[in-house]
Order: structure tokens, then sequence, then C-alpha cells
């Protein structure tokens, strides 16, 4: 499984980040500064960057156009409180390929991931999700069961692909929380059982196992 490198100095988003990583099955490591940022990425052992612009003793811009001028052609996923058209175009001219602006759900970044490991462009990417007789068009964004197509709301559609990304698997409600709603909701909240109703009324209840004191599996029906 791939190796990512995770440069990010406010440590309440590296741990939102690493934990939904590790959970998709990724092995992570964490820097908080620019300098250490450059020196790990630019030592071969990992297969993607995530770099945060904001980085002390040396910002991301210069992170990454050092390592462009060293020749490393790691994939790098900018990410970022500056939402400007400016700060995006500077990030991908300079040798970025991909640019995420703060605050993002992690269902987004891990998508990217994915996409950037494997190398390829929008015509890599899959755009229909099934399992059993659901499925998921991620282009118009509605779900399909036998007989009918359901229209879903932004965060019920973000729970269904997630979901769909990980068909027959226990999802534990925290990691459900971190990939769909971020790091700004209490791993208390009880968000995660409310909107599995939701989907359940949509899609069919019989989809959606609870596995007590863990979370959701979604079954092959």
């Amino acid at each position: 499984m791939a190796n990512i490198l995770i440069a990010e100095d406010e440590e309440r988003i590296s741990r939102f980040i690493e934990k939904g990583l590790k959970a998709a099955g990724f092995t992570t490591a964490v820097v908080a500064d620019g300098v250490s940022a450059l020196d790990y990425a630019s030592g071969g052992d990992f297969n993607l960057l995530i770099l945060d612009v904001g980085l002390p003793r040396m910002d991301g811009f210069v992170v990454l156009k050092s390592l462009r001028a060293m020749g490393s052609d790691i994939p790098v996923i900018m990410c970022t409180a500056r939402d400007s058209v400016t700060d995006t175009v500077a990030g991908l001219e300079g040798g970025a390929d991909d640019y995420l602006a703060k605050p993002f759900r992690f269902a987004e970044l891990l998508a990217r991931v994915k996409l950037r490991l494997r190398g390829g462009g929008t015509e890599a990417t899959q755009t229909v999700l099934t399992c059993g007789s659901l499925s998921l068009d991620l282009t118009t964004r509605l779900a399909s069961v036998p007989g009918k197509e359901v229209e879903l709301s932004a965060r019920e559609f973000a729970l269904a692909r997630t979901f769909l990304e990980n068909p027959n698997q226990v999802l534990t409600r925290d990691v459900l929380l971190s990939r769909v709603w971020g790091y700004d909701y209490d791993g208390a909240s009880n968000v995660v059982d409310v909107y599995v109703r939701y989907l359940r009324t949509k899609l069919g209840a019989e989809r959606f196992a609870t596995v007590r004191g863990v979370g959701y599996r979604l079954l092959e029906i």
C-alpha cells in the first residue's frame, strides 16, 4: 500500500487526515514544517505528498518549487485555507498535481489521493459505483435501486459514496464522521446515525447493517 507524507502544521487537521488515510489502508508520516517536508519528500520513500501552503520555516510553494528543481516527480496535493484563483494557479503552475481549499471533506481528499496514485487524469475516474442492485452515479449524483432513481442531498450523497467505495466493509462511526463531515465535527455527534437512517429510508433499510458498538456495513443485495 502507498506511503503518504502529510505536511501540515495544524495538529487537529493532520490528525484528521492521518486517521482517515490509515483507515483507508495507507501508511502515513506527518511533519509540521516546510524544511522537514522537503527533507522527507525528497528522500524517495513516499508515493504522495499532501502539502499545506502555510507551513512554518518554509512555505508550501517553496517546498514544491524546491522538490521540482531537484527533479522529484512525487505527486503533490496542496491544501490551504486560501482559495483565491491566484493561489490555485500558482500551486498548479509550480508543479502541484491537485489543489484543495480548506475546509474540505475527507471523501473528496481520498478520491483525489486515489486518482493521483493511479497516475491518471479524469479519464481514469470511475463515474458509477455499484454494490449489488444499488448504484450511484458520481456525475448526476443520482442513486439507483430496482425500479427507481433517488435524489440525495449533498451530505447523503457523500455518505452513500463512502459506503459504495467500501462495500461489505465495517465502517466505524468515527471513520464515517471524519470522511464525510470533516474535522469540524465532534466525534461524540450522532449525526452519522441520523444520516444512515435517511439512506435507509431512501435506498432500503436492509442494505445498511448495524454492527453494534462499532458502526455500519453496506451489504450486497
